[in-house]
């Protein structure tokens, strides 16, 4: 399998695309003005503790206060005792050293952990525990012991007294001793730099901000599979060719300047396919399609046959369908950055173990994912359960916002259900106030609908009340806005 890294730089947004087989896969937006904070650690002080939700809200200088629940403070924060309650392990004002683990999403401010960690490229360091650790991907059970006795080795060369400890990640696989003991030293050097920035800022402060997104993609996202890094700006290129020259040398030859008249996510459709991820709607090849909806609670995938007839028997058609869907649903999940609960409805098999098969594919092609992903099985009503780690926003919460006239719900109401309102609303006013007659201000449809279909209510209406009713069409107001006016 072939990938690339597609990298648009502009002064406004930073935008990573990564591409299998030249179809892409997932995308990264950060904008300048709102870039995540996700792994940065903050100097913040204890506003809130609430004992019945065992957590407590920290200011850590941002516009509303971060969370952090009991489970995330660690006795390495100053916290003394084994006590679990919320209140005998933080009271307000209290200084405290957190990370950010979730980005402010919607109306929740961020969360926290008092458990730091640094990545690196092939290590994750955590300063407050003597642990080495090896990524579950890394499934050679010889690779895994050469790694952790590596680390082991590395730190006690070091001499440190407070070591800390290590998670080897997946990139890991096959380094050489001299990349994985030069991680441990740049580790060690930046918490060090950390604890000093500490020990120094005032309340709240941020004292350690992670990599831009473009460099900390070359980090996080980089496989043996990657063929080319390609990058649209000259002035970041050279940024990006000295960061990889001194922490990822072996990525440096495959480094492209991008500097082609056409933009760069033109390339392999990019930019044509993330707006297609903005709709509820994906088609599949063989005609079938998926149903995507995402709510605060939860993304719900409903799998449709659509036009697919197939050429044998119905529980054949369905049974391609659901297989076919499977990686539809696996890329759109990355590509979109759907998190938390997600709900697949396959379309119901009757054979045990073509539902089976479906699972199977399932796990299988989700390994692939950078995300953590538990998968849960299948429910009794037939719908497959599964959780995706949510640590920034969707890739809708980050380019949309909710409508401005069905204010987030997807619908409007029908020019009928509008005219009724109206009819009522005049009904109301007319047994509150006094007045020669009205004026009703409403969008062309919705007029149109009064004076037409419903002109006989209108006028039954206009006999009951004995006044004349007036119309006059707004063309800026939308279908569900009117206004009545007493004249």
């Amino acid at each position: 399998m072939s990938e690339e890294i597609l990298i648009n730089l502009t002064p406004m947004e930073t935008r990573v695309a990564l591409v299998e087989n030249g179809v892409l896969q997932e995308v990264y937006i950060e904008r300048t003005r709102r870039r995540g904070i996700v792994g940065n650690i903050y100097k913040g002080k204890v506003v809130r503790v609430l004992p019945g939700m065992q957590a407590a809200f920290v200011d850590i200088g941002l516009e509303r206060a971060a969370f952090i629940h009991a489970a995330e403070v660690s006795k390495s924060s100053g916290v003394e005792g084994d006590a679990p309650a919320i209140a005998a392990l933080l009271h307000e004002g209290q200084p405290l050293i957190v990370q950010v683990t979730k980005d402010p999403i919607g109306s929740k401010g961020a969360r926290l952990t008092t458990h730091l960690s640094i990545p690196s490229r092939y290590l994750v360091y955590m300063p407050h525990t003597a642990h080495v650790g090896v990524s579950q991907r890394i499934e050679t059970g010889y690779e895994r012991e050469r790694l952790r006795q590596l680390v082991m080795t590395g730190v006690e060369s070091l001499g440190e007294e407070e070591p800390g400890g290590f998670i080897l990640r997946t990139a890991a696989e096959g380094a050489g001793d001299d990349e994985v003991i030069s991680d441990i030293q740049f580790l060690r050097r930046v918490w060090t730099a950390v604890e000093r920035r500490s020990s120094r800022e005032q309340v709240p402060a941020l004292i350690y901000e992670d990599l831009p997104l473009f460099m900390r993609s070359m980090r996080d996202f980089v496989r043996p599979e990657i063929e080319k890094i390609r990058i649209d700006s000259r002035e970041n290129y050279q940024r990006l060719h000295e960061f990889l020259e001194e922490f990822m040398p072996g990525l440096v030859p495959k480094l492209e300047y991008y500097p082609g008249e056409r933009p760069i996510f033109d390339l392999y459709s990019v930019e044509d396919e993330v707006q297609r991820a903005l709709g509820r709607k994906v088609q599949l090849k063989s005609g079938g399609y998926l149903v995507i909806d995402q709510t605060e609670a939860m993304t719900t995938i409903d799998v449709n046959t659509g036009g697919f007839v197939g050429h044998r028997n119905l529980e054949e058609t369905i049974f391609k369908t659901n297989l076919e869907a499977v990686s539809a649903i696996v890329r759109q999940l990355r590509l979109r950055n759907l998190g938390g609960i997600i709900i697949i409805d396959f379309i119901d098999m009757d054979d045990a173990e073509h539902q089976r098969q479906v699972l199977r594919l399932l796990e299988k092609s989700l390994e692939r994912d950078h995300a953590k992903v538990k998968l849960t099985g299948v429910t009794e009503l037939g719908l497959v359960q599964m959780t995706r780690k949510r640590t920034r926003e969707s890739l809708e919460q980050v380019m949309c916002e909710p409508c401005e006239v069905c204010h987030g719900r997807g619908m409007l109401k029908t020019p009928e259900t509008v005219c009724y309102e109206i009819l009522r609303e005049i009904i109301r006013m007319d047994r509150a106030y006094s007045g020669g007659s009205y004026l009703v201000m409403a969008s062309q449809a919705v007029v149109d609908r009064l004076v037409d279909e419903d002109s006989s209510a209108l006028a039954d209406l206009e006999a009951f009340i004995n006044k004349p009713i007036k119309f006059q069409v707004e063309i800026l107001y939308s279908q569900e806005q009117f206004d009545i006016v007493l004249m």
